[in-house]
């Protein structure tokens, strides 16, 4: 249920691997038509319908603020005949518990979710991916051999730690671009064309996931804090004043984050960066220059 990009890299891979694939719901049947087209296998339908109590494995994949609402649907739909059947939403952020209608009704409910980025109509590949998986114990074992079957391995979480468990790839992936196309912003007012900025940084950005995948994150760090150049600092805090003010605050809390989980001594390194961004110590009010 719900075939976007997530859904449909996982619908193809299992059906690519032997699972048989039923009904395939989506918002509308052209979306659902096409998206059955995309898996190989199932037939298209554009709301929850009594058939999906043909499988044996119901697989959610909608928007997060849909989850709740299909799972109320699907129980009102099928009542106790939900028995013995395993409900599973892709969700990064909320835990099985969400299903709980589901739960009531016999359903042994919970959630697989990869740690992958999908865009477009390309599929990343799953082999070898993480899969955060958690649930009633019936739940996580099928949702331990969907990973297995696509080739990932599943990592049990705890369902009050879902929040945490995706924040952590939100860290890793949309934070990252969101830094590195302040990087290439900042190039461009400096002459550089679009592709030539980032032409400069996607080497480096590279280089330095290599040295981290390498050596580990406190010996790939460099730059003015690990060198202890505070003046730097300070240089670049006055070329920022220029930019909008959330280039100087990510700037300030990166700096800050970086000497806490990379320094070997974060409480002396924070202590003199905060001086270098003019904080003497402590952390200044938003709003104040």
């Amino acid at each position: 249920m719900g075939a976007g990009r997530v859904g449909r890299a996982l619908g193809r891979g299992l059906h690519t691997t032997g699972w048989r694939v039923g009904v395939v719901v989506t918002s509308s049947i052209t979306s659902a038509r096409a998206a059955v087209r995309a898996i190989g296998a199932g037939s298209p339908a554009c709301h929850a319908t009594h058939h999906l109590l043909d499988s044996d494995v119901v697989l959610i994949s909608t928007p997060d603020d849909a989850v709740a609402k299909l799972g109320a649907e699907l129980a009102h739909i099928g009542g106790a005949e939900w028995g013995r059947k395993v409900v599973l939403h892709t969700s990064g952020a909320l835990n099985g518990s969400v299903l709980e209608p589901l739960s009531k009704a016999g359903a042994a409910i919970g959630s697989v979710h990869p740690m992958q980025t999908f865009i477009g109509q390309n599929s990343p590949p799953l082999a070898g991916c993480i899969f955060g998986i958690e649930g009633a114990p019936a739940a996580a074992r099928v949702a331990t051999k969907m990973c297995r079957d696509l080739g990932g391995v599943a990592v049990q979480l705890r369902a009050k730690g879902k929040a945490t468990y995706h924040m952590a790839g939100l860290f890793a992936c949309s934070h990252v671009l969101a830094l590195m196309e302040a990087g290439v912003q900042l190039l461009m007012t400096q002459g550089f064309t679009r592709r030539r900025a980032i032409r400069a940084l996607l080497p480096l950005t590279r280089q330095t996931l290599d040295n981290f995948d390498r050596v580990g994150a406190r010996a790939a760090w460099t730059g003015p804090l690990v060198r202890g150049d505070f003046s730097t600092v300070k240089r670049h805090v006055v070329a920022l004043a220029k930019f909008p003010r959330e280039y100087r605050d990510a700037y300030n809390t990166l700096s800050r984050l970086a000497a806490l989980v990379l320094s070997a001594n974060p409480d002396e390194t924070l202590n003199l960066l905060n001086r270098a961004l003019g904080q003497h110590g402590g952390i200044k009010q938003h709003g104040q220059a």
